[in-house]
């Protein structure tokens, strides 16, 4: 009897294995059915086939760095750096002999800030110049008399030491009209970088690419920029050169570039702008 009921439950396992099989094989073939119903649509209307979506390649934002930021580059010629489109393309600034333009999509030119920076230009040059004119032509004083020295030498001498001295008042007059000159030049500046802390600028000299200023969003390779305190400027920086500069800002020099150095302008203790720029290139 308990051989019979072993029997029984052998054939109802065999039976359950073929029906699954059966199953699965159903399956199979019903799926390969639908695929092939699919492509024959596919094929009847023209739609395209579906392919599967690419693996995601993006990748984080640009880090901003001296080696180049938006495919701008230290020391490239003004004519290459429009041309890559980063930039718009009318100058924001004329200062000084450099040529300033903004990021893509940044402010139009200030005409009103920019006629001011040409008028501030024009009279430093202007009262420069007649310095120079001054202090070359101004008379040398009439010197020590000799002991035997008649009225009438005196008399010279003491003429010769009246212009001298007025020539001498007429160039110290003209040094220090022109030295007030140049700082308002300093100020025009002073409020151009200011204008363009956060939205970023570029500026080229005759011989090229001068100086990179960050926009706000920009952060460096170890996530710093405008917004980060300045503790952690010096903790990610410090060992690399960091020092603060006169007017406070802090600087470091770029590694294998010389007289690169990057510039973090500070507001309290935030970092409020940054710049990779070589100030020993001069704009005219």
């Amino acid at each position: 009897m308990r051989k019979n009921r072993a029997s029984v439950r052998a054939v109802g396992v065999g039976i359950s294995v073929a029906l699954l099989v059966a199953g699965a094989a159903a399956c199979t073939s019903d799926d390969k059915k639908d695929e092939k119903d699919t492509a024959k649509a596919q094929a009847a209307t023209g739609a395209p086939a579906a392919t599967p979506a690419p693996a995601s390649t993006s990748k984080g934002p640009e880090a901003f760095a001296a080696a180049g930021y938006r495919g701008l580059k230290p020391g490239m010629a003004k004519d290459a750096g429009l041309a890559t489109g980063a930039l718009e393309s009318v100058p924001v600034s004329l200062l000084d002999g450099c040529t300033d333009f903004v990021y893509k999509g940044g402010p139009a030119p200030d005409q009103a800030r920019m006629a001011a920076e040409a008028a501030t230009e024009a009279r430093y040059k202007d009262l420069n110049a007649k310095a120079d004119a001054a202090s070359g032509k101004a008379p040398a004083p009439g010197g020590t008399l000799p002991p035997n020295a008649s009225a009438k030498d005196a008399a010279a001498a003491a003429a010769g030491s009246a212009a001298g001295a007025k020539g001498s008042a007429d160039a110290a007059k003209a040094i220090a009209d022109a030295t007030m000159a140049l700082v308002d030049l300093r100020f025009a500046q002073e409020a151009k970088d200011k204008a363009y802390l956060a939205t970023g600028r570029v500026s080229f000299a005759a011989t090229g690419l001068r100086e990179l200023v960050a926009p706000a969003e920009a952060k460096t390779a170890e996530g710093l920029g405008a917004g980060s305190t300045v503790e952690a400027l010096q903790q990610a920086y410090g060992a690399k050169g960091l020092q603060l500069a006169k007017g406070g800002t802090y600087v470091m020099p770029v590694e294998g570039q010389q007289g690169w150095q990057y510039e973090f302008t500070v507001d309290g203790d935030k970092v409020a702008g940054m710049a990779v720029v070589n100030r020993e290139i001069k704009c005219a």
